[in-house]
């Protein structure tokens, strides 16, 4: 941990599969993979296909500073439903109770100024930055937290370590069952669907309805995860949130979503990371 505190905190994703690597023997040359071999790990995936370099601060400042201002909302509402629930887990009326949470769509207007915002954004785009964002895209569903996890893992008796392992998967997977349901509710194309130029890779036949958009599955795992790795490492939160913010923008930049989508999905995350952390006792 103290190499990592040396290391640039913004490139400390790569310090960490550094330690986990070297824990674990990964740096020593490997067969390649067969269909038998053992499935990959989070650690394993991303040691294949490592960061390139992502967003400057400038850059993602902004959808930041929106996304933080989901987390005081969060709590707030999180506090109504622990004083109706108790800390007894109950994951089929929490998801009920946050998918209520999440406020309806922005109107027309709005969504059109959003996607303005992202036409606007597609025009500046570089060839490192679709980079960055197809490598966020990737591992911003799952595996950066995984490994983030897995690395606090590695100075924690096993069964909390294992414990801990479980709540995460649990977070994450609800954050996109709960997404998932919203989306199909609410209807919003993404932005690529109302403008195909965003992404002609999308292959969007004409007329097509979806994918849609609201609330954003990347934005609530990963709020889900930040709001709880940042319980268990209090001191590593501004590392967390940076890769959230990282995570947030490569979608902006892609024009997988507009702003809208990425504070819903973050009030979502939030809320999920508080039911998980209460109900464990953490």
């Amino acid at each position: 941990m103290n190499v990592l505190r040396r290391v640039k905190w913004q490139y400390a994703i790569i310090a960490v599969l550094a330690v986990s690597a070297s824990a674990f023997g990964l740096l020593r040359p490997q067969l390649i993979p067969t269909a038998s071999s053992k499935k990959l790990s989070a650690t394993d995936r991303i040691k294949q296909n490592p960061p390139p370099p992502l967003f400057t601060d400038a850059e993602i400042a902004p959808i930041g500073k929106q996304a933080d201002a989901q987390r005081a909302k969060a709590d707030a509402l999180f506090a109504q439903w622990k004083k109706a629930h108790g800390t007894t887990r109950d994951d089929k009326a929490f998801a009920a109770w946050a998918a209520g949470q999440i406020p309806a769509p922005p109107s027309g207007a709005q969504r059109t100024a959003e996607l303005h915002q992202d036409q606007a954004l597609a025009k500046t785009r570089t060839a490192a930055g679709k980079k960055a964002a197809t490598w966020l895209e990737l591992n911003g569903k799952k595996d950066i937290w995984k490994v983030y996890l897995h690395d606090q893992r590695e100075l924690i008796p096993a069964a909390q370590g294992l414990a801990e392992k479980a709540e995460l998967k649990a977070a994450l997977k609800m954050a996109k069952t709960i997404c998932d349901q919203l989306a199909a509710k609410d209807k919003q194309p993404a932005p690529f669907v109302l403008d195909p130029t965003l992404r002609p890779d999308k292959h969007i036949k004409p007329g097509a309805k979806g994918p849609y958009s609201y609330p954003s599955r990347h934005a609530a795992r990963s709020a889900a995860a930040v709001t709880f790795l940042a319980a268990l490492s209090p001191h590593r939160s501004e590392e967390y949130r940076w890769m959230q913010d990282e995570v947030l923008y490569s979608r902006l930049y892609m024009a997988g979503h507009v702003t809208s989508d990425l504070t819903a999905g973050t009030l979502l995350g939030d809320l999920i990371g508080d039911y998980e952390l209460t109900i464990s006792g953490r």
